[in-house]
């Protein structure tokens, strides 16, 4: 390479970095705007920020010599306007079990990578076939399905780089262990698959879904994989950095807690999840209401009725709460709250 082409090369890596932290700092901002739930997200904002701030260094680290296109689109869904609801369930189980927001960073970048995977491959005509996330067009409308592919990909990989390279070596080992079974066969792909099945949209040999796969306890089944168990490992995140130094590991009652807590609050999350869809509208949610009802699929209300579902979210929220006063977090306590009262 003559050292013309050099230059040229290092000019459009800083133009590629500027461009991936302009859509950084405008869109991670904007996180929809004020409710009464959202009294609780001011008062979370600086963890929030940090956060963000922490996620645009370790985007620069893992797409350091990535293709200008796949660096592009791994920024543009990770810093789509959201809550960053995983990463403060990684940092207030942190805080809660002697730790600190610093200490919880890698973890909580993870989470987030794996997350925003999920949402990109998930929206996929394969899978959801979603064109709205967030408030703004999905990945693969953007950029086509092959780069949305793509860039999940690298997300997804470049989790385990960020925990690997952020903790030392025995926590780094535990938290990869337990966000790869979080967000894998077990869990959240596990969740994902036999929610496709129990649509009966997995071809080859699978069987069609009977009247049994139809019902709550099976949705449940579903969820608890689907959505909670990157919850549940979110909580774990947290209290394995807040607890490295221990020389026996992580306090056992703190993991119970944090496991009681996950198991609530991500039913509840999804339960609310379910009524939004029949009763929001994307201007709200930030993506396309009514699919789920038009699409046939297993839900809280289409089961239940909303009127159950509702009383279904509040019992479910309750029971966070007093996890989460197990946890010593008062926090956690208000965001349960919050998920079950929440219009987004």
């Amino acid at each position: 390479m003559t050292p013309g082409s050099i230059t040229d090369d290092v000019q459009s890596r800083l133009a590629l970095q500027r461009k991936v932290d302009n859509i950084a700092s405008s869109s991670g901002t904007d996180r929809g705007s004020a409710s009464a739930g959202d009294r609780l997200m001011a008062d979370l904002k600086s963890r929030q920020d940090r956060v963000d701030q922490a996620l645009r260094a370790a985007l620069r680290d893992v797409t350091r010599d990535a293709p200008p296109a796949l660096a592009e689109a791994m920024a543009y869904s990770l810093f789509s306007p959201g809550k960053r609801l995983r990463p403060l369930l990684v940092a207030l189980a942190c805080e809660a079990t002697g730790g600190s927001l610093e200490l919880a960073l890698p973890s909580a970048c993870a989470v987030e990578m794996i997350h925003t995977y999920s949402l990109i491959h998930d929206d996929l005509p394969a899978m959801d076939d979603d064109d709205l996330r967030r408030g703004q067009p999905t990945c693969h409308k953007k950029f086509g399905e092959a780069l949305a592919i793509l860039a999940g990909d690298a997300l997804l990989t470049g989790a385990f780089e960020v925990i690997a390279v952020g903790y030392p070596a025995r926590t780094a080992a535990v938290s990869c262990v337990e966000l790869a079974r979080g967000s894998g066969a077990v869990g959240m792909v596990g969740g994902q698959t036999l929610d496709l099945e129990a649509e009966g949209r997995l071809s080859g040999a699978t069987p069609a879904p009977t009247e049994k796969d139809r019902g709550v306890d099976h949705l449940e089944n579903i969820h608890r994989r689907k959505t909670g168990a990157l919850f549940r490992s979110s909580l774990r995140l947290g209290v394995f950095a807040a607890q490295a130094e221990r020389p026996a590991g992580a306090d056992p009652k703190a993991l119970k807690a944090a496991d009681d807590f996950a198991a609530a609050f991500g039913l509840a999350f999804q339960v609310t999840d379910d009524l939004l869809d029949v009763e929001s509208t994307a201007d709200k949610t930030g993506k396309r209401v009514g699919k789920d009802a038009a699409r046939g699929k297993l839900t809280y209300p289409g089961l239940l009725g909303v009127e159950e579902s509702r009383r279904r979210a509040g019992e479910l929220g309750q029971q966070a709460v007093a996890a989460a006063e197990q946890l010593g977090s008062a926090l956690l306590a208000d965001l349960a709250r919050y998920v079950v009262q929440r219009d987004r």
